[in-house]
């Protein structure tokens, strides 16, 4: 499948009521990487419109200790703000007179509804004054519902409409897909991005089982497998999400020579910033968004990441996703493996953009 035209948002500003007088504060933290950051955002955003309270730029923080940012770190302050404005007000931090400790924590579910905040949200604004809001996740899935919502445009703006990366971690991303197209250019510069991790594939659960339960991941092994009977030539190039080599990714190597880790390819000056620990929130990003710009992206785990960068690249133009399986005999075609997401336009984004 070819790319097809970056799509359009369907959300339009002239929708927006203006901004009431704000009436406190909403504070949160992007947290557990790029893919939950989006849904943290829309979330964050629908609560505070509805409240007109102004929202506050939120941190950063890694499933480490330790690894905690500012915002400007990993996202463009400047462009976050001004995507949101008219829509809701954002400041940089709570006024001084406001104590952390004063905020009342409240709990949403992601994708959260109209009914929900008024039910369980407002009354405690209305008490306390300034909330912290934390996003649980009761689901990953992001099909799109049949029910309309008047929170509907504001949830899109949330959520693709308001993360831009800052301009060196931008860079550094652009370096590295250069470089793997450079690598590939005996397949006119197209490369494959696999979301590929083996501290998660070595978890006990990873696996379905019975005859009824797909799978929910698939080991190097089966990757290379998959990409073999759908048609993909040994020379192709193949980006993992993996940090740092792993003997077990070997067996994937062995049948495609031209498969990748950060370290491989990261530019020599940015590893020690970039690299400082696996895992970290920085390489979570760099995934993240070469994964949405791959020219095929292969989520070999399911969840959040993969429900998340196939957001993006429908909102790209980019439909190439494919969900690995186990293949009987040699061959098979590839668009019968095309994510159902992609292949009955069930994700979410078809309702953000046109």
């Amino acid at each position: 499948m070819k790319d097809s035209q970056e799509l359009k948002p369907c959300w339009s500003r002239t929708t927006f009521d203006g901004i009431e007088q704000s009436r406190g504060y909403v504070t949160f933290s992007l947290t557990n990487g790029p893919e939950y950051h989006v849904s943290q955002m829309a979330d964050a955003v629908i609560v505070a419109r509805y409240l007109a309270a102004a929202l506050v730029l939120p941190d950063i923080r890694g499933s480490r200790p330790g690894d905690e940012r500012n915002f400007k770190d990993i996202y463009d302050v400047e462009k976050f703000m001004k995507s949101l404005d008219g829509v809701v007000k954002v400041v940089k931090q709570l006024p001084n007179e406001i104590s952390i400790r004063d905020l009342a924590a409240v709990k949403v579910p992601n994708r959260v509804t109209e009914d929900h905040i008024v039910e369980n949200v407002q009354p405690i604004f209305k008490s306390k004054g300034n909330i912290r809001l934390a996003t649980y996740f009761p689901t990953v899935n992001m099909r799109k519902t049949t029910q309309k919502s008047s929170v509907d445009s504001v949830s899109c703006l949330g959520m693709f409409g308001t993360l831009e990366l800052q301009p060196e971690v931008s860079e550094v991303v652009d370096s590295m897909i250069e470089q793997l197209r450079t690598l590939s250019r005996k397949s006119d510069g197209l490369f494959i991005a696999v979301d590929l991790r083996v501290d998660v594939l070595e978890n006990k659960n990873c696996h379905g089982s019975g005859t009824n339960v797909a799978k929910s991941c698939y080991n190097a092994q089966e990757i290379a497998l998959f990409l073999r009977k759908v048609g993909f030539d040994t020379d192709t190039t193949i980006y993992l999400t993996q940090s740092k080599w792993d003997n077990s990714l070997s067996v994937l190597k062995d049948i495609f020579p031209k498969t990748y880790t950060k370290e491989n390819i990261m530019p020599e000056e940015k590893k020690g910033k970039f690299l400082e620990f696996e895992g970290s929130e920085l390489e979570k990003v760099i995934d993240f968004y070469i994964c949405s710009k791959s020219d095929v992206f292969v989520p070999a785990l399911s969840g959040l990441f993969y429900a998340n960068v196939a957001g993006k690249r429908i909102a790209l133009g980019k439909p190439q996703i494919l969900v690995p399986a186990d293949i009987p005999g040699t061959s098979a075609t590839v668009t019968n493996y095309l994510s159902p997401y992609v292949a009955k336009k069930n994700h979410l984004a078809y309702s953000c953009f046109c």
